[in-house]
């Protein structure tokens, strides 16, 4: 069995050397770009912001209803400092439009003003995957359907305070566009602004299917690095590396597709996958398809996170195929959470499993003792590891059939940095 280090610079090496040369950042000196445009504010008007320059988001910079913003190629955005209300955030509002479309050899990048980056770079050339909630994030907003408690048609948004005046999604519209986002590096952000309410790398807030979501990247966020809070979109190629709580997280049934994607978990990770259902008597299934979780199996202290596979949880609901999972702890486990929804669910056929391998944690002989359900009223860890069950274990990633295609994402940071630390 060939060995396997799962540090965070390994995990990149991995991917950056599948990486294909049709997707290589551009190298060589980087020129310093010109104007900073401080943003703040509700932006009621079409605009269009470009590489030439780089833009500071000061506290929320909402796009109103009716307004378009588009970003070019290349271009940086940078969030302000500052924490609970005063944290810097882009707000996608229902009814507007983002079209922020990069390429593989120009991407967006969202980052922290405390990061030294300029058009064209690609690393940080002074922030690491340990440098957290140092801004807000990128928060977009749909008409389509979520299922909310007590069945109310529209809800606020996680991390917008409550007397904001925007931040409501929800509707029964699931066609409904919020614009296109495409190579889009989200990094260092998850600022809290009250207990327990951290903003995520993307958020997305019933969010139609008529939104292009694709090649997205989340890096260092202190919260989870995308969340589906229900809606209808697809999205695809998306990498989320070294954030503090949950790499894919989706909410009050999602019901669009989520494929080739990757979680690179590290120490203060939680979860790759944390998945939640319906909130009210509305029902939606997502499809998780052609996704790569890796752990990580470094020594645990005092911040670290918990560094799960995945937990299914509240009623979860949604079809979860050709999966493959890599090594972490011997506690790193993929698990139904005791929670009745969840069990009536998996039971009637409306969560399903196939196709799972994994790259078992150093320690573990039993693979079974990695798939559990909680409550104990379902047949899941015989259906995972009995004879004919949905998990295989191989011995290493090159063995593997399953999971994302690690080739798209030589455009991302996380490729970069392993051939920076010299992998």
């Amino acid at each position: 069995m060939k060995k396997l280090f799962l540090s965070a610079a390994v995990i990149a090496s991995m991917v950056f050397t599948s990486c294909s040369s049709d997707d290589d950042a551009p190298v060589g000196p980087v020129e310093p770009v010109g104007e900073e445009i401080k943003v703040s504010g509700t932006i009621e008007e079409d605009q269009t912001w470009t590489k030439d320059n780089v833009y500071i988001l000061e506290g929320k910079v909402v796009v109103d209803g009716g307004a378009t913003l588009t970003i070019d190629a290349g271009t940086v955005i940078k969030g302000a400092q500052g924490q609970q209300t005063q944290a810097s955030a882009l707000v996608i509002d229902r009814d507007a439009t983002l079209n922020a479309n990069g390429t593989a050899q120009e991407p967006i990048i969202f980052t922290t003003v405390l990061d030294n980056i300029v058009s064209g770079e690609t690393v940080s050339p002074n922030l690491t995957v340990n440098e957290r909630g140092l801004w807000g994030g990128v928060i977009i907003l749909g008409n389509a359907p979520s299922s909310f408690e007590g069945d109310a048609t529209e809800e606020l948004i996680e991390g917008i305070p409550a007397d904001s005046g925007f931040g409501l999604y929800g509707g029964n519209d699931p066609t409904d566009s919020s614009g296109n986002i495409e190579y889009v590096s989200i990094r260092h952000g998850g600022a809290n602004i009250g207990e327990g309410n951290e903003i995520n790398g993307l958020t997305l807030g019933g969010v139609g299917n008529g939104t292009v979501i694709n090649h997205i990247e989340v890096v260092a966020n202190l919260d989870d690095g995308v969340e589906f809070f229900g809606g209808t979109v697809n999205a695809s190629n998306l990498i989320v590396w070294g954030v503090g709580d949950d790499g894919i997280d989706i909410d009050q049934a999602y019901s669009g597709t989520v494929s080739n994607s990757v979680v690179i978990m590290n120490n203060v990770s939680d979860h790759g996958l944390e998945i939640d259902g319906p909130e009210g008597s509305d029902s939606g299934m997502y499809t998780l398809e052609n996704i790569t979780i890796f752990s990580d199996d470094s020594e645990t202290n005092s911040n670290s996170g918990n560094r799960e596979f995945a937990q299914f949880r509240s009623s979860a609901m949604g079809n979860n195929n050709n999966i493959l999972l890599v090594g972490g702890l011997e506690t790193s486990n993929f698990t139904l959470q005791d929670n009745q929804g969840v069990a009536d669910n998996y039971n009637a056929g409306d969560l399903t499993f196939s196709n799972i391998e994994i790259v078992l944690p150093a320690g573990v002989t039993d693979v079974a003792t990695l798939f559990t359900d909680s409550s104990g009223q379902t047949s899941f860890q015989n259906d995972a590891t009995g004879t004919e069950g949905f998990v295989s274990v191989v011995a290493d990633t090159d063995a593997s059939t399953v999971g994302a295609d690690l080739g798209v994402f030589g455009w991302t940071w996380v490729s970069e940095a392993a051939s920076a630390l010299g992998f």
